[in-house]
């Protein structure tokens, strides 16, 4: 209840403060909107510059999907899965 009747008086007072200042509303608008379009070109630039690195590096990766160390890793992993069923086990059966 108090947050519906803060927004309403926020509102209220910028309506008033909106038709009282007028003018300088629309200069600050004037100056802001051609900062705001540079900055979210700028931002846009770098975006899509980052992405078409992205794909550019992605075209040129030539390693192999699966390398010796992964590998070893692999079966790394499944001799302890293996190791962790039988402890398992041992615990059911206790």
């Amino acid at each position: 209840m108090k947050t519906l009747i803060g927004g309403a008086v926020a509102a209220v007072l910028g309506l008033i403060g909106l038709s009282v200042w007028w003018k300088p509303f629309l200069q600050l608008l004037a100056g802001a909107i051609p900062i705001m379009l540079l900055l979210g070109g700028g931002l846009a630039l770098y975006l899509g510059f980052d992405e078409l690195k992205d794909t550019w590096k992605k075209g040129e990766s030539t390693e192999p999907s699966s390398t010796a160390a992964e590998t070893d890793d692999v079966e790394k992993y499944k001799a302890e899965i293996q190791d962790l069923k039988k402890e398992i086990e041992t615990l059911k059966k206790s």
